[in-house]
């Protein structure tokens, strides 16, 4: 590199510049990034694939090595390809190791994102629609599947938490979203593999039908964000079920998502690239500081055995470009097909173009107007364990799931008041470790713990005995204790299981809570005041 001076009235500059932090610093890069945990873990790992020595193909010592046994590089196709089963996606990390793996280690190396948007600042013309030129205009995009993968494998701790997900479609036939809340975790089935793991799934207000679902405004996402970090959890993807009961006996389901049909459909796709575009996955290499997104997408749809199976994607990097700059259309007559939109007075949009193979077997480029979403999708293996991992709660009896009031499922003191009564446990962290019985802790309206369950908070998520039960001690709780044994659950059901403790006296005109609308009702009465149903 020539750096040039110019020279002033007094002589030449005196001045020297230092480019050792020029000649370090790696261009367009953002080393102000902080990145994941797991992602700055699998950055200090080796990668490496070693092989043991060949005994017939090796001709040397112990201490040698040859082309046969030479460790791999973990973004060898050759070795991903002859796995059981084949690895048609290498992971995000290798990806990296393959750019940086260079004589100049990745000096130059900057992962840009793509826009479809016009640059601004171009003053050599009018705006858009008048003027547009090669500098501002943005490139056409070819669409090619993407030979890496930000998550390469999904894994739900445990079957209780699918199940109960999946509950509400087999009480009511309609379809259901949930949003999934875990951790990042390496997967060592392949080279330098990530892993989402999911602890629980939170199901935000909704209005579902046999064959759509329609989200709406949390205004508590916030909070539950919030009381997931504290218990050592983020949002990791999202899942919504595709079901269609084929056989009621048989308790069989509708095989409709294949190769002759679809896996995603264009708004699935555009919906998947909404979220991962909300989830950036921040990155050192990338001068946004982003690149890419860690966010996974599950489907609970029949497989070709006619039972429930659970399948994970992603969408390309190029396809949320497309659906950041609302360059992506859904096709209304054909659920697979998607639509590049064209160019208008508002807004310029770049040529798409996917290749295909004509009927005389020759490679063409078409024109995304209409477009196979098969280009845009990147799927993921969903698997469980062979031996369940419990993060909260493994009793039978669970507290009620949020924001189900069309199944008669409410959160409320009178299911929390039942809960503890059901438990016949007496280890109160046991009772307490239940993700949505956590959430009705901090965000009910009668009495929220927002403030004061911290302490509770990290006795969860660190698993200490000592730390619930000084929690349990506390005023916070003794006022829900009280609350519980005002809604018509027997004091002594509470005593006997240890679920309230003291000697708390309940007078014996307690109100009672209508099983239909939840009023609370003067004691003596046997019909609500509220809907004039009979007390159950």
């Amino acid at each position: 590199m020539l750096f040039l001076f110019p020279r002033n009235a007094a002589g030449p500059s005196t001045e020297v510049m230092d480019t050792s932090a020029l000649t370090q610093s790696r261009p367009m890069s953002a080393p102000q990034v902080v990145e994941d945990e797991i992602d700055q873990y699998l950055n200090k790992q080796d990668g490496k694939i070693y092989r043991n020595k060949d005994p017939q193909l090796c001709r040397h010592g112990p201490q040698g090595k040859c082309v046969h046994c030479v460790p791999l590089e973990p973004f060898d196709e050759d070795y991903l390809n002859h796995l059981e089963p084949p690895v048609k996606h290498m992971s995000f990390h290798a990806y990296i190791r393959k750019l940086t793996g260079g004589a100049d280690k990745g000096k130059f190396v900057a992962l840009e994102n793509i826009s479809c948007k016009i640059k601004s600042g171009c003053e050599g013309h009018s705006p858009w629609p008048e003027g547009i030129c090669t500098k501002c205009q943005p490139s056409a995009i070819t669409l090619n599947r993407q030979k890496y993968r930000h998550v390469d494998n999904i894994m739900f701790e445990n079957h209780t938490i699918a199940d109960r997900f999946l509950d509400f479609w087999r009480k009511t036939g309609n379809q259901r979203i949930g949003y999934l809340y875990g951790r990042y975790t390496e997967h060592k089935d392949i080279p330098l593999g990530l892993r989402a793991e999911v602890a629980a799934i939170y199901e935000p207000p909704q209005i579902g039908t046999e064959n759509s679902v329609e989200l709406l405004d949390d205004p508590k996402a916030k909070v539950v964000d919030e009381i997931a970090a504290k218990l050592g959890l983020g949002k990791v993807g999202w899942i919504f079920t595709d079901l269609v009961s084929e056989d009621t006996r048989k308790g069989t389901v509708r095989y409709s998502r294949n190769k002759d049909s679809y896996f995603l459909s264009a708004e699935e796709c555009i919906t998947a690239g909404y979220f991962q575009n909300k989830h950036p996955n921040l990155c050192r290499l990338s001068p946004d500081g982003h690149f890419g997104s860690k966010f996974v997408t599950v489907v609970a749809t029949g497989g070709p055995d006619n039972q429930v199976h659970f399948e994970g994607y992603q969408v390309s990097n190029q396809c949320m470009a497309l659906v950041r700059d609302e360059c992506l259309l859904p096709c209304r007559d054909a659920s697979e097909l998607g639509y590049a939109k064209e160019s208008s007075s508002e807004q310029y949009v770049p040529d798409v173009f996917y290749k295909d193979v004509d009927k005389f077997g020759n490679e063409i480029t078409q024109l995304a107007r209409p477009l196979p979403v098969e280009y845009l999708i990147i799927d993921i293996t969903t698997t469980f364990p062979k031996d369940p991992v419990y993060t909260f709660c493994t009793s039978s009896n669970l507290f009620a799931i949020e924001n189900r009031d069309a199944l008669g499922e409410t959160q409320d003191f009178h299911s929390l008041a039942n809960y503890l009564s059901q438990n016949s446990t007496s280890n109160f962290l046991e009772i307490i470790s239940d993700f949505h019985l956590l959430l009705f802790l901090v965000t009910n309206e009668v009495m929220p713990l927002q403030d004061s369950i911290s302490l509770l908070l990290d006795a969860v998520r660190t698993r200490n005995e000592e730390l619930a039960e000084t929690w349990k001690k506390s005023e916070q709780w003794a006022t829900i204790e009280q609350l519980c044994s005002t809604v018509g659950v027997q004091p002594s059901e509470l005593h006997e299981f240890g679920a309230i403790g003291g000697t708390t006296h309940v007078p014996a005109t307690a109100m009672w809570s209508c099983l239909h609308c939840t009023f609370m009702n003067q004691a003596g009465t046997d019909q609500c005041e509220m809907c004039r149903l009979p007390r159950a």
